[in-house]
């Protein structure tokens, strides 16, 4: 089996094939990047409310035939599944070598993994937008076999949109596959409508039960007792046959439960009472779960965050408590979050460390003293060092991570302006309070006294009370004098703070952490996941927007 309850930092192709057994996931819900050419943005905003004034990209929505896709698409062309490797062949020539094509390319390797790790009694949920979804279902046909397609969900995410050429776009799509005909199903009922209660629960016995006459036959004519006539009513005369036997038929009558029309000589009817049935079998069209708008209690800022009734859904039906959920592109947690409020296990994969590490803090926020394993993200100082041979922004936002910082700037070149990292802080200054900050600057390669004298004049310019510099080498002596000449920082508490402080990675394993006036106050920097309660999970209200 899977570690249960893990976050993976990394490629979800590379990942799956390392990490994830065959046969050993029993649901997948993904919601990857929908092709849509655009780039998405944490969109933290400072204690005040504003937006900051350089987002962090935390991901490119953006595809193109290049290297990476030429070998993919020969990775699945070469592959055992003839009828994705024909399909994509005949992709390629109705589309040609475009993003598209990439896009496609990438999903189709992805799936072929997931279908691998899928048992015989799992499901795939694949969530995108009109934009791709006829492409993208005739992969999963490939992938999965046209016999094991269960639905396309419309997901009405939106009341409005006006458009000057055509048609408001207000729905998503959720492409339901099951990965053979043992897939896992649990019905979900949705309350009754009052109108059609009204118009089908029309009927009440003296004590206010509401009921409506259902038929009291089933098609098709039998030989034995349910064929025979009850009553004076012959079944067969209409091609039927009781649902009933006999004795259970004057058992019911007996007791209430069948109802004799009185015109005509109709034949009777079975009552079925509003109470023993609760509710509508939800059908494929979903317009009563809201989109996190900007006001909703759940809302972090995340572009694309889902809301969690619709996860909850997802996951009611095709699981049980206990079973393996995993989301490949995990973004800000929120598959992860409602498997672990319904008592499944977990597994996450992002491929960008700031939303590994946005999930941690939600997971952490919601339910204290959870338990769970990240994957790829450094251990000790060797693992830090790798990570920023490799990517220098993503070891800048995981060192961020270390010191509780919202990551800042995003991967173009003096886009930071020299901050890679914010704290906010509550303060009491002149008898007011008032809301500092921290800059945060991390060094990943050689560093020197100048980058200490940087640090100090940047915290001039932004005005900010604090400057942590974090860093993987071993500061030098002149560069821990400069450091020590800036002064203190003098809290309204009356405490006082080093104003620069030299943190390194090592220092940071070891437990040390950075001197920050009231760092209980987080939520001022990130915004906090409401803790989880049975109170508060009941079904989600959400305004539409």
């Amino acid at each position: 089996m899977n570690p249960p309850n893990s976050l993976y930092f990394g490629d979800n192709l590379e990942v799956l094939r390392e990490s994830i057994k065959d046969e050993s996931v029993d649901l997948v819900y993904l919601d990857p990047p929908f092709n849509s050419k655009r780039d998405y943005n944490l969109l933290f905003k400072s204690p005040e409310g504003t937006e900051s004034n350089a987002q962090i990209t935390a991901f490119e929505d953006s595809w193109h035939w290049g290297q990476q896709a030429v070998h993919e698409f020969q990775e699945v062309v070469q592959g055992s599944n003839t009828h994705v490797a024909e399909l994509l062949v005949a992709l390629k020539g109705f589309l040609g070598t475009n993003d598209m094509m990439a896009y496609l390319t990438m999903m189709a390797n992805r799936l072929l993994e997931l279908q691998r790790v899928l048992k015989p009694t799992g499901s795939l949920y694949l969530h995108c937008d009109p934009t791709a979804s006829h492409y993208l279902k005739l992969v999963l046909d490939g992938v999965f076999g046209v016999e094991n397609f269960l639905n396309e969900i419309i997901w009405k995410r939106t009341s409005a949109h006006s458009s000057a050429k055509r048609y408001g776009p207000s729905h998503d799509v959720i492409l339901f596959y099951g990965r053979s005909e043992k897939a896992l199903w649990n019905p979900i009922l949705s309350a009754h409508d009052q109108s059609y209660i009204e118009s089908h629960y029309g009927q009440a016995d003296p004590d206010g039960r509401s009921w409506q006459p259902v038929d009291l036959t089933g098609a098709g004519t039998r030989n034995g007792e349910t064929g025979k006539p009850w009553r004076g009513f012959d079944p067969n005369t209409k091609g039927r046959h009781w649902a009933y036997l006999p004795s259970a038929l004057d058992e019911m009558d007996k007791n209430g439960l069948i109802y004799w029309p009185k015109k005509d000589g109709g034949w009777p009817r079975q009552k079925r009472y509003l109470s023993e049935k609760d509710g509508s079998p939800i059908q494929d069209v979903w317009g009563d779960i809201f989109p996190v708008n900007s006001q909703a209690q759940e809302r972090l800022g995340y572009p694309t965050q889902k809301p969690l009734a619709l996860l909850e859904r997802i996951i009611q039906a095709s699981s049980n408590p206990g079973d393996v959920v995993l989301d490949p592109f995990c973004g800000c947690g929120t598959a992860v979050d409602a498997a672990q409020k319904l008592g499944r296990q977990w597994i996450g994969i992002d491929i960008t460390h700031l939303a590994v590490s946005l999930i941690e803090k939600r997971m952490k926020d919601r339910y204290p003293g959870i338990t769970f394993e990240v994957h790829g993200t450094p251990k000790d100082l060797a693992g830090a060092v790798d990570l920023a041979d490799r990517d220098k922004y993503q070891f800048q936002w995981w060192a961020c991570s270390l010191v509780d910082a919202q990551p800042f700037g995003g991967k173009k070149k003096g886009a930071d302006g020299g901050i890679d990292g914010l704290i906010y802080f509550g303060d009491i200054q002149g008898g007011k309070q008032v809301t500092q900050k921290a800059i945060v600057s991390v060094k990943g390669g050689n560093t020197n006294v100048s980058h200490i004298r940087d640090l100090k004049g940047v915290m001039e310019r932004d005005k900010a009370a604090i400057g942590l510099f974090v860093t993987l080498e071993k500061p030098s002596k002149p560069m821990l004098k400069e450091a020590a000449d800036a002064g203190e920082f003098k809290a309204g508490s009356g405490k006082t703070y080093p104003r620069i402080q030299v943190l390194t990675i090592e220092d940071l394993f070891s437990g040390k952490r950075a001197q920050v006036p009231d760092m209980a106050m987080g939520a001022l920097t990130f915004k906090k996941a409401v803790k989880h309660t049975s109170k508060n999970e009941a079904t989600p209200l959400f305004e539409d927007v």
